[in-house]
């Protein structure tokens, strides 16, 4: 019988827990489920355990407070650090936040070395800029989950708009993932029919301005914490995608050296993910409207970057 894969998922708040749920019910791999806080990660790994029966699942599901316990792990998915308030951007995170990257990226380097990293941690271009530096990885197998989570935004509210299934949308949403992230209209289609075809310019600039405020709208509705289903089925899309070998097409923050006329940047563009990691990016076609666009969104996050404390 073949080995199941092994998935460690770095912090157990929201995301974590329904990480691991996501994966017990595709039956992906073996979860350990790490967290600093005593208890947590144990508890909802109980929980989980008592769940499999009825999910008909055969996963296993571990929690721990020792990164020793994510060892040979082929896929480690980053959550930890501090979630959005009301009020909050996701910029007001990075200092917090670069403290907590830094010891999590230095567990993941000693114990999960060949592991593919995906980042959800806020704000999330610098924090996967950070964790690449940190853990020194190749940067095919250290990238953000951003754009897999801004694109299905888009979708959905163009599918509530237009009365359709989300699925036959498709639509990509590059860039930064904060509120200069970039729609790309010219790309979007519905059954591969133009989205122009069935809303007007003036309903998608609405529709745009809202997917760039989509995080901020659930911490405002939520008041004490942040959105997890849609991170986390954003994150476990990118996962299956390098674990099973599917070479899907998503948007993702990927280190760029070149594309897109970008130089040493993580940012939001379109790969192809599949066993080895970040196995091509994609380079689109874009106005000259969404190019510079996506150049300011790019000379936000060097700004981010740049204010990372040493």
């Amino acid at each position: 019988m073949q080995k199941r894969k092994k998935i460690a998922l770095i912090g157990a708040g929201n995301i974590g827990g329904t990480l691991a749920f996501l994966i017990a019910i595709r039956e992906l791999g073996d979860v350990v489920l790490f967290d600093v806080m005593e208890g947590t990660p144990q508890g909802k790994a109980l929980d989980l355990n008592h769940a499999l029966p009825v999910l008909n699942s055969s996963i296993s599901v571990v929690g721990t407070n020792d990164y020793k316990d994510i060892a040979g792990a082929d896929v480690c998915i980053i959550t930890a650090g501090l979630a959005r308030k009301p009020g909050m951007s996701r910029d007001d995170l990075i200092s917090t936040n670069a403290s907590i990257m830094k010891a999590v990226a230095a567990g993941i380097r000693q114990y999960a070395p060949n592991s593919l990293v995906i980042v959800v941690s806020n704000p999330l271009d610098v924090m996967v800029t950070l964790c690449q530096k940190e853990t020194g990885f190749p940067t095919n197998k250290v990238i953000g989950m951003a754009g897999v989570l801004d694109s299905a935004r888009y979708r959905a509210f163009l599918a509530q708009e237009i009365g359709v299934s989300p699925t036959v949308i498709n639509a990509f949403v590059l860039g930064g993932h904060g509120d200069d992230m970039v729609p790309i209209r010219s790309h979007t289609t519905v059954g591969g029919i133009p989205i122009t075809n069935f809303v007007t310019p003036e309903r998608l600039d609405a529709i745009e301005k809202r997917v760039r405020g989509a995080g901020g709208e659930v911490v405002g509705l939520l008041k004490t914490g942040s959105a997890f289903y849609s991170p986390a089925g954003a994150a476990i899309e990118m996962a299956a995608s390098y674990l099973l070998d599917q070479k899907k097409v998503l948007a993702c923050a990927a280190f760029l050296n070149g594309e897109y006329g970008m130089h040493d940047l993580y940012l939001g563009v379109p790969i192809v993910i599949g066993k080895d990691g970040v196995e091509k990016i994609i380079q689109i076609n874009l106005t000259d409207s969404e190019k510079a666009a996506l150049q300011v969104s790019a000379e936000h996050v060097r700004e981010l970057v740049a204010a990372l404390p040493q």
